[in-house]
């Protein structure tokens, strides 16, 4: 069997979003490959309702087995055998430092090809061809793979979550533990980039950079999440002078972000800062510079002073929510 096998990550019932994305993506693949897209699930207290979701994600089969939940190991060991017992031809994942760490491992394991930090994935004469940024984001490269087995990790959101209402065979699996698998254990469990600001699941950002100045400028952009409902984000330029928080700092050593709206404020829109929020549904650009680069990718540009802008756009959303 050829095929696509993605790993889905769980925690107190409910699947990690990056991983709903990698399935939904490797549904898409698959259909286009002519194979099938498959779903693995890994922990102690999985049932074959929780499995089976993944069916309305487009897998149309799942396995789970038993063993520890946010350990690398033990999931490498299960995804090795299904894969040598089933020839898949690709592994796919979501964005996170667990996938990150699970397909490598699967790699090294198997003797396959691993590209991270994928920000697409495309069918190109029959094969899959991973597309990912380099030289610091500055350019977009294709990756194939001449091995049997091909490991896609993505970045995170980088991967639309779709609903298809269809449902999947499920399949318990038993799988024996590598010795060294099973040696560490998870003491506690902690956000991965600090939970001070969630940025990635937030359907409305407003985006900082430079063009507000200094650290203190930033108190418009919070101002207008505020009234918006939603979070601020920043770009790496700001985070690294100090500004503001890593949490919330998107591009390629930050976070890849896919809201609702992105409403960018003083963002010259580079192209490091673009890999990271250009799945964004609405992107929305305030700058006094007619010619920055964002305005070349948003659906609304408004070129002007945002010191004047912002204020005036924060009272008019409170005055239109009071009303």
């Amino acid at each position: 069997m050829s095929g696509i096998l993605t790993y889905a990550l769980h925690y107190e019932g409910e699947f990690n979003k990056n991983s709903l994305g990698a399935v939904s993506e490797a549904a898409k693949l698959a259909q286009e490959l002519g194979q099938e897209a498959h779903a693995v699930v890994v922990g102690d207290d999985v049932t074959d309702e929780l499995a089976g979701q993944l069916g309305n994600y487009g897998a149309s089969k799942v396995y789970y087995a038993s063993a520890p939940v946010g350990i690398a190991q033990p999931v490498v060991d299960v995804m090795a055998k299904l894969i040598q017992d089933n020839g898949y031809s690709y592994a796919l994942f979501g964005g996170g430092l667990l996938g990150f760490e699970i397909g490598a491992g699967l790699a090294a394991r198997l003797g396959g090809g691993v590209t991270m930090e994928v920000t697409a994935v495309k069918v190109q004469d029959g094969k899959l061809v991973a597309e990912r940024p380099i030289l610091q984001d500055s350019a977009i490269v294709d990756v194939d793979y001449v091995g049997e087995l091909g490991v896609i990790i993505g970045r995170l959101n980088a991967f639309e979550i779709a609903e298809n209402g269809g449902s999947a065979e499920v399949e318990k699996v038993d799988v024996e533990l590598s010795e060294f698998s099973t040696r560490a254990t998870v003491v506690q469990r902690g956000e991965q980039r600090g939970a001070d600001v969630n940025i990635e699941d937030a359907d409305l950002l407003v985006g900082g950079g430079r063009g507000l100045g200094k650290a203190e400028g930033f108190k418009l952009a919070e101002d207008l999440a505020d009234a918006l409902g939603g979070a601020v984000a920043a770009t790496r330029a700001v985070v690294d002078a100090g500004w503001y928080p890593y949490a919330a700092q998107i591009g390629q050593t930050g976070k890849t972000v896919a809201p609702k709206l992105y409403l960018a404020v003083g963002i010259s829109g580079a192209i490091q800062h673009k890999v990271g929020m250009q799945n964004s549904e609405n992107i929305v650009a305030i700058n006094k510079d007619p010619n920055a680069p964002i305005f070349e990718f948003s659906d609304l540009g408004v070129v002007g002073d945002l010191n004047k802008i912002v204020p005036k756009l924060t009272e008019a959303i409170k005055a239109k929510k009071g009303s």
